[in-house]
């Protein structure tokens, strides 16, 4: 069985057809029918060697062709169901075609090329298969892409072309599962062939390509009693919104893949629904707050408390550039004050130990829930929304207990440019940093060590905030 798999991805690998082949064994759901069929589809171009491997791999490991099809539509009529009643009433028809069909265009590619267009994008005019519809990169690549189909959507509701909006969507809808998949979590790892190395498999799963068990199933979706959220009322500001919303499905995800694993070592199926639901429950949320805007965007229809908490957000626990993937690769970590990472929401005493935000403000200790505690010479950058936000203001300081005896420079840059520092002894209550960040795409906090003891630079960035014009 090995043997096999190993011929046929290595013949797959010199041919044209690799990717198409790819998804009719591992994804036969992008073709929308059994597996014979999907040959069928692609047998002019296939050598029979390819396909004879392709049969055998076929009929000797059926769960590769399940597939990820139904949690697709599941997740996302879940979503649909609880958008308001007059945003469906705008989708009419297309509401049903966007949780049957239009979900899993960026799948069908290949077969349905009359709604392939709708998954391209006109910067890669050659791309048929967008991977990153699929499998996310980096923030300002995936950015973009989010940007990309949310206004080609709200153009489409703008002009009055439902069905255009409403394919759109599907894809928008796509990328988001995808991002929130289980299957999809681990970066450079998407077979799993390397976890598989911390996870020794058991008989019955040597061998196996974990990607489409972790994914498989065939569940019903609630997520009833979900008010979606508006996350913005430009484009801009809505996708950059989404962006963050999708990493925390996809730390939510991640902290299912390995309960799935498990479960399936162990054969047992209920956990691994079980488990596989907690992610699709929060992808199905995601996606309702993604429709929900598109629809608020394209039909300029907005509540006025839905605005009103848009006006200002807070980044404490966003992710900068440097967390790449979502997390903190090890050449982002610094020496001082400890061996370390930043952190969102404590600060690490002596490199092991959680403790609160804390900063002397006033007369008095104040604790912070949003906020972040960062160390010497490893900056932290966030991407803004262009022309969305005016104002930038963060409490900076040292930790009154554990910092006491330290001396920091704070510093926020924007573009490039040093747009306000300040100096801190660990004894002086926290500075309030104030800067315009008018026409900003990329906000850097730095922090430079300024006394002896670099070994008390607690230092913290308090409620830092973003706020509109």
């Amino acid at each position: 069985m090995i043997l096999l798999k190993n011929l046929f991805q290595q013949t797959s690998k010199t041919s044209m057809l690799s990717e198409e082949l790819y998804l009719a064994l591992y994804k036969p759901t992008a073709y929308g029918r059994p597996f014979s069929q999907c040959i069928t589809l692609v047998l002019p171009s296939i050598t029979m060697r390819q396909l004879a491997l392709a049969t055998l791999l076929a009929f000797t490991t059926p769960s590769l062709v399940l597939g990820w099809g139904e949690p697709h539509h599941a997740i996302t009529r879940a979503a649909l169901e609880v958008l308001p009643a007059w945003q469906k009433e705008v989708l009419g028809g297309e509401l049903t075609q966007l949780g049957d069909n239009y979900c899993m265009i960026p799948d069908h590619v290949f077969t349905d090329k009359e709604n392939a267009k709708y998954a391209k994008m006109e910067s890669v005019p050659n791309e048929v298969y967008l991977k990153i519809l699929h499998l996310p990169t980096q923030q300002p690549e995936y950015l973009e892409v989010m940007h990309y189909f949310m206004e080609q959507a709200v153009a489409s509701l703008r002009n009055g072309k439902i069905g255009d909006a409403a394919r759109y969507m599907g894809t928008v809808c796509h990328q988001i599962e995808d991002y929130g998949s289980p299957s999809h979590t681990v970066p450079g790892d998407n077979m799993f062939t390397l976890l598989q190395q911390f996870l020794p498999p058991t008989e019955a799963m040597k061998g196996q390509l974990m990607h489409g068990p972790i994914e498989n199933g065939d569940f019903k979706v609630s997520i009833e009693g979900y008010k979606p959220r508006l996350l913005g009322t430009t484009v801009n500001e809505a996708a950059w919104r989404l962006m963050h919303r999708v990493h925390e499905e996809i730390l939510n995800a991640r902290s299912t893949t390995v309960p799935i694993i498990q479960a399936l070592y162990r054969e047992d199926q209920e956990s691994v629904v079980k488990h596989q639901m907690r992610a699709a429950v929060m992808d199905a949320q995601v996606v309702a707050d993604a429709m929900h805007t598109i629809l608020c965007l394209g039909m300029q229809k907005y509540a006025d408390p839905e605005q009103k908490a848009l006006k200002e957000v807070q980044i404490g626990g966003f992710f900068p550039l440097e967390a790449a993937s979502c997390y903190y690769p090890q050449s982002q970590f610094f020496s001082s004050p400890n061996w370390g990472h930043a952190r969102s929401g404590v600060i690490l005493a002596g490199g092991n130990t959680d403790m609160p935000l804390k900063l002397c403000v006033g007369s008095g200790n104040q604790v912070f829930e949003n906020g972040i505690s960062a160390g010497m010479g490893k900056p932290l950058t966030f991407l803004l929304p262009k022309d969305v936000y005016a104002r930038f203001t963060v409490l900076a300081g040292l930790h009154p207990e554990l910092g006491a005896k330290g001396r920091v420079e704070f510093g926020i840059s924007g573009d490039g440019k040093v747009l306000t520092t300040v100096i801190l002894n660990g004894t002086d209550p926290a500075k309030l940093m104030e800067c315009d960040v008018t026409g900003v795409t990329e906000l850097q906090l730095a922090l430079t060590s300024r006394g002896v003891d670099s070994k008390s630079n607690y230092a913290i960035w308090a409620e830092p905030t973003l706020v509109k014009k």
